[in-house]
């Protein structure tokens, strides 16, 4: 999460108090003025009201009802307020503004009503006459103690909000004038608070990169003095601690700097004295966090804590190898001597851990490889030789029967060379990119892979099996042409090998994360899982029977392998058994 400075969190929080208090405040202030105002609007009508009411009933005595409509328009004109005299029935029978048979029975009207119920009505509401906000005002006219109309004055709600207008723009103009001078406050205290902190912060920079040569400032405020003393006490100690470290370091760092094994030391009480950062890693710990511990608390090999107890008692040096860690099968050399001080007592027991794996695998490799290359090439002599000693038994006064022993003698003979071919090849490109590197040239992808399809284009016929190529033309990689061909035509063979008549094999090419990937799918019968580790190891095969009578020598995988690594790319497959395998090889994208 993107962090902010503290001042535009203090800052900010400082105006939203400040903008909301004011907002509630004005509010409440020009509502209570806009209800004043309302207020005395009404009472100025209720004045007016009553003062119309005698002359109206004057009038309504002399000339009768018909006589009020002209009374209502002259005074309405004059006083600019809309005057109405409404009968106890509801029938309007005089109004300043419109003409009374126009207007609808005013009888549900609320001011009216409420001024027969009880002597004065007030409302506030939208006329349907006049269509906008009116403020009413009604009273009764009474002669003789009977109710005989009811009068009623109003005037627009636009009265009150044009003379509140000029009020809110002064109270809009002090509010902002409030808040630029609050801004201005609270920015600087804010910024006094926010200085402080990011004093200190340089201060504890300069800690954490070593230099304790000055000590924090104390502000003026307690909190914050208290925490910069704190500081300097935590720099203080962190200094004495740290030189005593470099001390204890600077004296083992010449002996252990520059050892590529690991170094573990040990006293008779079974706690570690010292370990170098090569024996940190072996044992997956932190060598500052190892020191000084029991070695059962940070080493959890068996055979090494024994190895350790042979060398705190054997009076000369002990020498053994063991597996360190089941997982990836590490091997360790151990060298075990006595640990001795200046008068030659045993004070405990130095141990030098050497990381042997890739030698012991090599080893075993090189064992694989020739044992395979033996059983290769065994087999098929082994075949040559006996047809051979069946020929010279006498075989060969039968055509037909030497014949088939001379060709199967050639097939052997066509396998062996196959087998020799490959050998050859894998020699020349490790050999290549050893010495001189194979040369890359940047090229379309297609034009490689339509070269290996078309090699096993006349395979694929026989066994009726279509090859869909799919890459595009504008496809681009550093690429060693021929060797690519030949990766790609072994992976396409072997997907024509392991799949059933008809099928079909598809060879495509994308762009993916700034690489090439070639992938060539084929609907066969599939590969365990277990075997996909291994797959492109040389003479592995997953069905070593079906394998050879298919013709392949164990070593085309290998080849792939070899040439994606020439490439700097790489090889994997997927697959699960029936439901075929897709191959995978990445090179790097022009």
């Amino acid at each position: 999460m993107r962090q902010k400075p503290l001042v535009w969190q203090i800052f900010p929080s400082y105006l939203i108090v400040l903008g909301a208090a004011l907002l509630a405040a004005t509010g409440y202030t020009t509502r209570s003025i806009q209800q004043f105002y309302q207020a005395q609007m009404i009472s100025d009508l209720e004045v007016r009201a009553k003062v119309l009411r005698d002359r109206i009933r004057e009038q309504l005595r002399q000339e009768g009802p018909a006589a009020v409509h002209a009374l209502c328009r002259e005074v309405g004109l004059t006083i600019a307020t809309r005057i109405t005299v409404i009968q106890p029935d509801g029938i309007v029978i005089g109004d300043s503004e419109e003409y009374p048979a126009d207007m609808d029975n005013h009888a549900a009207r609320p001011e009216v009503a409420a001024a027969m119920k009880d002597g004065l009505g007030a409302s506030v509401r939208f006329s349907q006459t006049l269509g906008r906000d009116m403020i009413y005002v009604a009273v009764p006219l009474r002669d003789n103690g009977r109710t005989i109309s009811v009068v009623r004055v109003a005037l627009p709600v636009t009265r009150i909000r044009d003379a509140l207008w000029v009020l809110y723009a002064r109270i809009a103009a002090g509010g902002l004038l409030v808040v630029l001078l609050a801004a201005v406050v609270s920015w600087h205290v804010s910024r006094r608070i926010s200085r402080s902190l990011e004093e200190m912060k340089r201060g504890v920079d300069r800690f954490a990169q070593g230099d304790f040569s000055r000590q924090l400032p104390l502000p003026k405020s307690q909190e914050m003095a208290s925490l910069a003393e704190a500081m300097n006490q935590m720099a203080q100690h962190l200094d004495d601690r740290i030189r005593a470290v470099m001390n204890q370091r600077n004296q083992q760092e010449a002996v252990l700097s520059s050892m590529v094994e690991g170094v573990l030391a040990v006293d008779n009480a079974n706690r570690i004295i010292s370990l170098n950062g090569a024996c940190a890693r072996l044992m997956g710990v932190r060598a500052e966090e190892a020191q000084g511990r029991l070695l059962h608390e940070v080493v959890r090999n068996a055979a090494l804590k024994d190895f350790i107890a042979q060398a705190l008692d054997s009076p000369e040096p002990i020498e053994n190898e063991f597996v360190l860690h089941e997982q990836d099968q590490q091997m360790l050399q151990a060298h075990g001597t006595v640990l001795r001080d200046a008068q030659g007592r045993g004070i405990g027991a130095v141990v030098v851990l050497n990381d042997v794996t890739r030698l012991r695998r090599l080893e075993q490799v090189r064992r694989d490889f020739v044992a395979n290359v033996s059983h290769e090439l065994r087999t098929p002599i082994t075949s040559i030789k006996g047809f051979v000693e069946t020929l010279l038994d006498g075989a060969l006064e039968n055509p037909d029967d030497a014949r088939r022993f001379l060709e199967i003698v050639a097939k052997q003979s066509d396998r062996l060379n196959a087998i020799l071919g490959d050998l050859l090849t894998l020699s020349r490109i490790e050999e290549g990119e050893r010495k001189t590197g194979i040369p890359l040239e940047v090229r379309a992808v297609r034009e490689s892979l339509a070269a290996a399809v078309q090699l096993c284009a006349s395979k694929a016929a026989t066994k009726r099996i279509a090859i869909e190529l799919d890459c595009g033309e504008s496809l681009m990689a550093s690429i060693n042409a021929s060797m690519l061909e030949q990766a790609v035509a072994n992976l396409v063979d072997n997907a024509i090998k392991y799949s059933d008549p008809g099928g079909a094999v598809r060879v495509y090419a994308t762009m993916e994360n700034g690489e090439v990937v070639i992938r060539v799918q084929d609907h066969g019968c599939g590969i365990p899982s277990e075997h996909l580790p291994r797959l492109f190891e040389r003479f592995y095969r997953v069905d070593k029977a079906r394998s050879r009578s298919l013709g392949g020598t164990g070593l085309g995988l290998s080849i792939v392998k070899h040439i994606a690594k020439v490439h700097r790319g790489r090889v994997w497959v997927e697959s699960a058994p029936g439901k075929g395998s897709t191959f995978f090889m990445s090179v790097p994208s022009a």
